[in-house]
């Protein structure tokens, strides 16, 4: 059985012969209908929003034996991950699967765009810059404003997106790929209707305010 030093290797093997590839002269499409050919207008988020062609975003958890590598991971696979929060849909990755296969049809066919686009649109939109962290001085507690790394922005707009669209369809005849795809494109638009929206205003008023 290889070892976890081997798995690495592996990986970077694997991911060198990608790079080497010329991507241009393969027609790969994400559920064999989306190009994933898309612009991240944010240069910070650039190395960690994931686009590389792929079929079927299922990297099997390779990520985990290497530091930030989530990065590497297919933006579209965390949001599956993110849908598998504990819970109702705990660990049924397929379920989620469907939920975001079905969740871009409907963007679809609601804004005529690439989906993949409108996601990375969303996370743009929904990645909080500035929040607040505990600094403990003397047994007093002050909470002090730092700015968040490129990663973290990722991990909470992907976080607060995936629990708008859950909230959404809660106690709600709506199913929750319509909740995603109106979540997915309230973000992309700026709409404040949106929950991920809301969250990062509020993470951002409340460092403000603590400067």
């Amino acid at each position: 059985m290889k070892d976890k030093h081997n798995l690495i290797s592996d990986d970077e093997t694997f991911q060198r012969k990608m790079s080497e590839l010329d991507i241009g002269t393969i027609d790969i499409k994400l559920f064999g209908k989306w190009d994933t050919r898309v612009e991240v207008r944010d240069p910070s988020l650039k190395k960690y929003i994931n686009v590389i062609p792929v079929y079927l975003p299922h990297t099997g958890g390779r990520h985990e034996h290497r530091k930030f590598g989530k990065a590497r991971v297919p933006i579209v696979e965390r949001l599956i991950n993110n849908l598998m929060r504990p819970g109702r849909n705990k660990g049924k990755k397929m379920l989620a699967y469907n939920i975001v296969k079905l969740a871009f049809e409907l963007i679809h066919q609601k804004t005529g765009q690439n989906p993949v686009q409108v996601l990375v649109r969303a996370i743009e939109n929904a990645a909080p810059r500035e929040e607040v962290t505990r600094i403990m001085y003397g047994g007093i507690v002050y909470y002090v404003a730092v700015d968040v790394s490129p990663q973290r922005r990722v991990d909470l707009a992907l976080r607060h997106i995936a629990m708008g669209a859950r909230e959404s369809s809660f106690n709600n005849p709506k199913p929750i790929e319509e909740a995603l795809a109106e979540e997915i494109i309230a973000a992309a638009n700026n709409d404040p209707r949106s929950f991920a929206i809301r969250k990062k205003e509020e993470i951002e008023r409340i460092a403000l305010s603590s400067r």
